[in-house]
């Protein structure tokens, strides 16, 4: 395969936007940026190719994503270190390389191109595919396994707190009831599950009924939600003084958590009415865009994938003391 194979099916989302944040931290020699979710190597090609003088760091759970990428990223040698991790071990992967701190980290979180576009992933319910949805197929429980097992109470806490899925319960029963006469497998069945489930009424509107149920799943499976709770203030920690993070966020679920944790840093921890506020208690933080910043329509005309985007910037501004 060629080094260039992916490219034409791969747009990085918000690229522009993403290299104009982190650029004032990592164009001075020596800088080192993290990317935090490799998936196809746009950003990464993009970040090695604008700031010629930057060190790569890159991480996937994926290894399908981490060969791809790897041959894409081949041009610039030394220059991109590629490890096979989740993105809630960066501290662990920095302490391995001897890297004490880095100049800019980078988010995309959700599902990379890749594995929405590879039918047999079953991240799509657009398709019909097997109910996998792990992004490392290495290890793990699929999809399958969850609809399969999980109890009506867990499904139905899944579908509803994941998914966002107000019915919720009425889909874990009819999950029992189906799953009884023949385990599940493939995505079909289960996009035909959901549609009889939901209201006529509530089908008509905000596009395919399984998208929230098939949201939920893959967080389930991937231990998203958790594995995102470790990686922002392990990457906050990570950040030199003046260097910057950069989150992009699919749903309101990750993009919450995402707010919580660049707001608590960019706030001052000393109880009210201090005259003067010890440097230990003073923000960490400075947020570097006014609440979420959101997709252009020219980026979404350019990418569709853009479309749900919530772009989060922050600048670290303080050493904390230990």
């Amino acid at each position: 395969m060629s080094t260039d194979s992916p490219a034409p099916r791969h747009i990085p989302v918000m690229l522009e936007r993403c290299l104009d944040a982190l650029a004032p931290a990592i164009s001075a020699p020596g800088a080192v940026v993290v990317d935090a979710t490799l998936g196809l190597g746009g950003h990464s090609e993009a970040l090695l190719t604008r700031f010629p003088d930057v060190r790569l760091v890159a991480v996937d759970r994926d290894p399908q994503a981490l060969k791809l990428s790897g041959e894409r990223l081949a041009p610039f040698g030394d220059r991109a270190t590629l490890v096979h991790a989740v993105y809630d071990e960066i501290p662990q992967v920095l302490a391995d390389l001897g890297i004490p701190a880095v100049q800019g980290v980078l988010f995309d979180l959700g599902v990379s191109s890749m594995q929405l576009d590879e039918a047999d992933r079953g991240f799509a319910y657009a398709q019909d595919a097997p109910l996998d949805m792990r992004m490392d197929q290495t290890r793990g429980i699929s999809a399958a396994e969850v609809l399969n097992t999980y109890s009506h109470g867990d499904l139905a806490r899944i579908l509803k707190v994941y998914g966002e899925e107000r019915f919720a319960g009425k889909i874990a029963s009819a999950v029992l009831r189906e799953r009884e006469k023949e385990p599940f497998t493939n995505s079909a069945r289960l996009v035909e599950l959901v549609r009889n489930a939901i209201p006529a009424a509530t089908r008509r509107t905000g596009g395919n009924p399984a998208k929230r149920t098939f949201q939920a799943l893959r967080i389930e499976v991937n231990g998203e939600l958790e594995v995102l709770d470790r990686a922002i203030p392990g990457a906050l920690d990570a950040l030199a003084v003046g260097g910057r993070i950069v989150v992009m966020s699919y749903q309101s679920l990750e993009d919450r958590l995402v707010k919580q944790y660049l707001q608590a840093g960019a706030t001052s921890t000393a109880p009210p009415g201090l005259p003067v506020i010890p440097e230990e208690l003073q923000p960490r933080l400075k947020l570097l865009t006014r609440g979420a910043e959101l997709a252009t329509e020219e980026e979404i005309e350019e990418n569709r994938r853009a479309a749900p985007v919530r772009l989060r910037v922050a600048e670290r501004i303080r050493e904390t003391r230990r």
